[in-house]
C-alpha cells in the first residue's frame, strides 16, 4: 500500500460519492492499493512515507480524442501561406495523408510514446486513440513477421505502457473515401491503409485484438466509425451492434465541417446525426466528436439519447471548423468531454477552458460553464467516454489517478484554487499519478527528456515522408 498527501484536492461530497461535482478540500490523504484508492481522508496530516503533492490535486485527466500521428504536423501546417486563401480543413488533410503514408509500426511507436509522455506531463492519465492507420500503405495487412494485422495497434499499446497512461484504442472502421450526392466513393490510394475492405473484415480483426489484449488491464478496445463519409448506414449499424454486444465505447466524427452535412443531405436527405440515430448508433455508450454544425433536431437527438459529445476546441479553431453548441448540448442531456485531437496543443486544461471561451464568443456572455462543469469534462465525463466509468474522481474504489496543479506559477499565482482550471495549463502541472504509479515528479516525466523524444521521432517521420515524396517525384518523371 502507498500513500499520497495532497495540500488541497478536488473531492466529491462525502469522498466516496460517485458524483461529478466537488469542492476544494484542504489536507487530503489517500491510500492506494492495487492501483485504486482504498481510503480518502480529509483534514489529515501527512505520514512520514507519503508522497506529497503540492498545489491543487485533481483527478487524472482524460484526453478522449487523439490522433497520435498528427502530433508531427504541429508547427508545419498552421499558416498555409503557400495556399491561395490560406487553406482549409480539406487542404490540411493533404498534409495529413502524406504523413500517414510514412508511418511504420516502429516509427509510430516512437512518435506515440513521445506524444503520450507529453500528454502525461500535462496531467493526462487516459487517452482515447481514434485509430485508423491499420495496414501497410497499399492496404494489405502487415504479415506475421512484422506484427500481423494489428501491428500498428500493438505499437500504440506499447507506447502507452512506456508513457504510463491508460489507453482506450478506438479501433476505427473506415471503408470509403468520401460521400457525394451519388453515394459513397471507393478509398483513394492515400486512404488504402485505413480500411479493412468490409465491415466483416473489420469485425474479425477487432475481435482478434480484443482477445489478444484481454489480460492487459491498462488498455481497452473500443470501436469507432470514422464518419458518415467513410461508412454506409448499413455498415454503421453493424459497427454499433458490435460495440453494444462487446460492451465497448463507440466514437464517431460528427458534423465537423458543413460539407459533411451537405453531402449527407444530398445522398440520404438526412443529417449525419439523423443517420446515426436511424442506424441505432446513438446512446449513452456513444460519443460524437466535434458536433460543430448541428441543427436543433440534431441537438435534441444527441441529448435525448444521452449520447456524449467530445469537443476539441484547439483543433476546431486551428482547422477553422467553427464553434460547437456545447452549452446547448449539455443542457439537452449530452455529457461533454474533451480531446486534443490533432495535438496542435497537448493540454487538456486548455481544451476545457476553450469550451467556456467558445461559449463566450458565441453568446457574448461570461461564466457559461462553472469550474465544476469544466473539471467534470476533463475528468469523470472523459473517462466514462473511454469506457472507464469508475475513473475521474478522488474516491474510494476509483482508479488512483491524480494531477497536481501548482498554485505558485506566473499563471496561477494569486488565483482562487476553486477557479484555477480557468487559468492553469499543462505547464503548471507538477506531478501525475496513474494507477497509483508516479509518472511525473516535479515536472519531469519518468521516461526522461520528452522534448528530445518528440524532436527525434518527428524528425524520423518527416525524413521518411520526404523520402516517399522524392521517390514519387522520380517515378512521375520517369
Amino acid at each position: 500500500m502507498s500513500g499520497f498527501w495532497c495540500e488541497r484536492a478536488w473531492v466529491p461530497d462525502g469522498a466516496t460519492a460517485g458524483r461529478a461535482s466537488g469542492a476544494v478540500v484542504e489536507s487530503v490523504r489517500v491510500d492506494v492499493e492495487g492501483g485504486r484508492f482504498v481510503a480518502v481522508e480529509t483534514g489529515a496530516a501527512p505520514s512520514a512515507t507519503d508522497v506529497r503533492l503540492p498545489g491543487l490535486v485533481l483527478p487524472g485527466f482524460a484526453d478522449a480524442h487523439s490522433h497520435a500521428f498528427h502530433r508531427a504536423l504541429r508547427g508545419r501546417t498552421h499558416g498555409a501561406v503557400d495556399r491561395p486563401g490560406g487553406g482549409s480543413f480539406w487542404t490540411w488533410r493533404e498534409d495529413m495523408y502524406a504523413l500517414a503514408a510514412a508511418l511504420t509500426p516502429p516509427l509510430y511507436e516512437r512518435l506515440a510514446r513521445a506524444l503520450y509522455a507529453e500528454l502525461a506531463l500535462g496531467g493526462t492519465t487516459a487517452v482515447g486513440e481514434f485509430h485508423y492507420v491499420h495496414h501497410r500503405p497499399d492496404g494489405t495487412p502487415y504479415p506475421p513477421a512484422d506484427g500481423g494485422p494489428n501491428a500498428m495497434a500493438e505499437a500504440l499499446r506499447r507506447a502507452a505502457h512506456d508513457a504510463g497512461v491508460h489507453l482506450t484504442l478506438l479501433d476505427t472502421c473506415y471503408l470509403h473515401g468520401g460521400l457525394d450526392a451519388g453515394g459513397h466513393q471507393p478509398p483513394a490510394p492515400e486512404q488504402a491503409r485505413f480500411g479493412d475492405g468490409t465491415v466483416d473484415a473489420w469485425t474479425r480483426r477487432v475481435d482478434a485484438l480484443r482477445a489478444a489484449w484481454a489480460a492487459d488491464d491498462r488498455v481497452l478496445v473500443g470501436a469507432a466509425a470514422h464518419s458518415v463519409r467513410a461508412v454506409t448506414p448499413d455498415e454503421l449499424r453493424e459497427v454499433a451492434r458490435w460495440a453494444r454486444e462487446a460492451g465497448a465505447p463507440l466514437h464517431v466524427h460528427l458534423s465537423e465541417q458543413p460539407a459533411e452535412n451537405e453531402t449527407a443531405l444530398a445522398a440520404f436527405a438526412r443529417t449525419p446525426a439523423r443517420l446515426l440515430h436511424d442506424a441505432g448508433a446513438l446512446g449513452p455508450g456513444t460519443t460524437a466528436v466535434h458536433a460543430v454544425h448541428l441543427t436543433d433536431d440534431d441537438v435534441t437527438l444527441l441529448g435525448s439519447s444521452g449520447t456524449g459529445v467530445c469537443l476539441c476546441p484547439t483543433t476546431e479553431r486551428d482547422l477553422a471548423d467553427g464553434l460547437a453548441p456545447g452549452l446547448r448540448l449539455l443542457r439537452a442531456g449530452s455529457p461533454l468531454s474533451v480531446g486534443t485531437d490533432q495535438h496542435v496543443g497537448a493540454d487538456v486544461l486548455a481544451e476545457v477552458r476553450g469550451i467556456e471561451e467558445h461559449e463566450r464568443l458565441a453568446s457574448g456572455r461570461r461564466g457559461r460553464f462553472g469550474p465544476a462543469a469544466l473539471i467534470e469534462a476533463a475528468t469523470s465525463a472523459g473517462h466514462a467516454a473511454l469506457g472507464r466509468p469508475d475513473a475521474g474522481r478522488i474516491a474510494v474504489g476509483a482508479p488512483a489517478d491524480l494531477v497536481a496543479v501548482r498554485l505558485d506559477t506566473v499563471r496561477t499565482a494569486g488565483a482562487d484554487p476553486a477557479q484555477v482550471v480557468l487559468v492553469a495549463g499543462a505547464a503548471d502541472v507538477s506531478d501525475v499519478v496513474a494507477g497509483g504509479e508516479p509518472v511525473v515528479r516535479d515536472g519531469e516525466h519518468r521516461a526522461g527528456d520528452v522534448a528530445r523524444m518528440l524532436a527525434d521521432a518527428i524528425g524520423e517521420v518527416w525524413a521518411a515522408a520526404d523520402g516517399l515524396r522524392a521517390a514519387t517525384t522520380r517515378e512521375d518523371g520517369a
